[in-house]
């Protein structure tokens, strides 16, 4: 098996290996540049961005490594119902999350002022950093913005997790697609059909979407060790992105209460749900999670938002049945607790090489 591949040659990596981007603080400079500059792709989570901190993000990371690096945005960062509502509503939803306030001793968040940052003005700052790859979720942008991405040599990747939305990147002119099965941790980043009906586990949907599409295929979901990238790219992926294996690495931004929860028996127990932000995302199932089982969320943005300061106290209290537990179904294998650690029995397994 070659780990040689289009993607690994076109951005000069030495392992076809991509570190998941992780969205609300759980990505950090250190981890991007752990991977990158072990001959990985580190990737940097900025949809909570605005965009002059995009922009001083990109150059923290260029102290810390030379090498290539991505930067993730969401194209859709609001659904329908999702916009804030007037004081009198915003202060009724709250009472839905006041026991969770009430337990963990604290008040419900405020009114935003503001709105959320909006992807146009996101992607700007994205143009203006010039990464090596830009990569994105829920969507597809604009066709000026993949015309002016590959006028500035910058690699699109966005994700699918059907075959549909891999042909309609292809179609849209994106670079490379990113096959999101249904076993990766965090969000189902679905785009044509509800993420409820776009479930289609890994291994089933890397060789489909190799079979429809000509751009590079990238696998990501389910995917803890080089065994898991080896059976991406026996089945014609050209590289695999691995989230939940960095996530439990110390250079992340997961709480250590969250990194041991990776490594605990229950991390076999991983369910899908819209509990914490209104979209569906996969967590280890806890209190909160089983709590809102039969309930209808908000929209997001409007759960991520009451349910932000419940998941921050739960952390600092140490309260694991309140904490947003990401997790993909790999979780069990993960091994590594350093990413230097887990990149050099990545690119050692991958080249048969035995151990040290």
């Amino acid at each position: 098996m070659s780990i040689d591949t289009v993607v690994t040659r076109r951005l000069g990596l030495s392992l076809p290996v991509f570190q998941g981007p992780f969205g609300g603080g759980l990505s950090t400079v250190s981890l991007v540049a752990a991977v990158s500059n072990a001959g990985g792709l580190g990737s940097y989570g900025a949809h909570l961005l605005k965009p002059d901190e995009i922009v001083a993000l990109a150059a923290e990371i260029r102290k810390a490594t030379a090498r290539p690096f991505a930067l993730n945005l969401w194209v859709t960062s609001c659904d329908p119902g999702g916009s804030t509502p007037e004081p009198e509503e915003w202060a009724r939803l709250a009472g839905s999350f006041q026991k969770y306030y009430a337990e963990l001793g604290i008040a419900p968040p405020p009114r935003p002022d503001a709105p959320e940052p909006h992807f146009d003005e996101q992607v700007e700052a994205v143009l203006q950093a010039r990464p090596a790859v830009f990569s994105f979720v829920f969507g597809i942008p604009p066709t000026s913005v993949l015309e002016e991405c590959r006028r500035r040599g910058i690699v699109t990747m966005g994700a699918a997790t059907t075959v549909d939305e891999a042909v309609a990147l292809e179609r849209a002119g994106v670079d490379w697609v990113l096959a999101t099965g249904s076993e990766a941790g965090g969000h189902r980043p679905s785009f044509l059909k509800p993420a409820e009906e776009s479930l289609v586990g890994t291994m089933a949907l890397v060789p489909q979407m190799v079979d429809r599409v000509s751009i590079p295929v990238v696998a990501a979901g389910g995917m803890g060790d080089a065994r898991g990238v080896a059976a991406a790219l026996a089945l014609g992926a050209s590289a695999a992105q691995l989230g939940t294996a960095f996530l439990a690495c110390e250079e992340s931004g997961a709480s250590a209460l969250h990194r041991e929860e990776l490594t605990r028996a229950r991390a076999h127990d991983t369910v899908l749900s819209r509990a914490f932000t209104g979209r569906l995302a996969r967590f280890i199932r806890n209190d909160f999670v089983h709590d809102w089982e039969g309930r209808p969320p908000l929209p997001y943005p409007l759960q991520g938002r009451f349910a932000l300061p419940i998941k921050q106290a739960a952390a600092a209290q140490g309260r694991r049945e309140r904490m947003s537990l990401y997790a993909g179904q790999g979780a069990p294998l993960l091994r590594h607790r350093r990413a230097d650690d887990l990149m050099t029995a990545l690119a050692r397994d991958l080249r048969g090489q035995p151990p040290a």
